[in-house]
């Protein structure tokens, strides 16, 4: 529940940040920059490792053949929609909003989350323990700059982010789950539910919480589907969790999109 209030009054808090480029040696200006740099290269970053398609199962002691907690591969195209979204919306702020106080607060927590997510397939590639601390790191700092993204200019802004920040809550508990499947921790269909539970958890307190951005709820309803589909024919409890938590976000993800008009 701290984790939620803090959330909750990171917007507020955002306005004291306004100072920060006289504080720190870095400009409003150059902090866009950054950020919009970071965007295009977290987005050409699956070309970097072309050959990356999903932990491999062999990566984990015991191996993750056909993992329930996992999405259908379709629902990984997601990512197309996230890096092209990001690009255009920080394109948008640094040629419009390079000095707004408010576009500020959001860059500088997001700069943190675009720069380990640069680097995020290469070091899945090598180690999904690594993985999984790098993606926690990457979907709170999208978090907090989700609650500190502008209310103007939604569409550049808080909508490309709270899609981001979503399909990272799912994939970060995605990534709990291989681990204590894989690690022996929990059977797979265990380590399903589990996780599966607690990405609906964060997320319906978060999009509660938030009360605007609905491409976040969007993005973990198109996950908690993709795990629905995973499931149907091999794990019927595991795709029944998916399906009623999908449901359960529809009415916060609706009244989200309602609030913004």
């Amino acid at each position: 529940m701290s984790f939620f209030l803090y959330m909750g009054k990171a917007s507020a808090g955002a306005l004291r940040l306004q100072g920060f480029n006289r504080k720190s040696g870095m400009s409003r200006t150059a902090t866009a920059i950054t950020t919009f740099i970071l965007a295009i290269f977290f987005a050409l970053s699956p070309m970097l490792v072309p050959n990356f398609g999903g932990f491999d199962p062999d990566q984990f002691p015991v191996p993750q053949n056909n993992p329930p907690v996992q999405p259908a591969g379709y629902a990984f195209a997601i990512w197309g929609i996230i890096y092209v979204w990001l690009v255009l919306g920080l394109g948008f702020g640094l040629w419009k909003r390079r000095d707004s106080g408010d576009w500020h607060a959001m860059r500088a927590a997001l700069v943190p989350s675009l720069a380990v997510g640069t680097i995020w397939l290469a070091v899945a590639n090598a180690s999904p323990v690594w993985a999984s601390v790098l993606i926690w790191a990457m979907l709170i700092t999208a978090l907090v700059a989700l609650f500190r993204s502008p209310v103007q200019d939604r569409w550049f802004a808080a909508l490309p982010v709270g899609l981001y920040a979503g399909w990272l809550t799912a994939a970060s508990c995605v990534s709990l789950g291989l681990l204590a499947a894989g690690y022996g921790m929990l059977d797979q269909n265990t380590a399903a539910i589990v996780f599966t539970f607690l990405a609906l958890v964060i997320a319906s307190g978060v999009q509660n919480q938030l009360k605007r951005a609905p491409a976040y709820g969007i993005a973990v309803i198109w996950a908690l589907v993709g795990i629905v589909v995973a499931n149907l024919n091999q794990n019927v409890t595991v795709a029944a969790l998916a399906a009623g938590g999908a449901l359960a976000m529809v009415l916060p993800t609706y009244r989200a999109w309602r609030a913004a008009g």
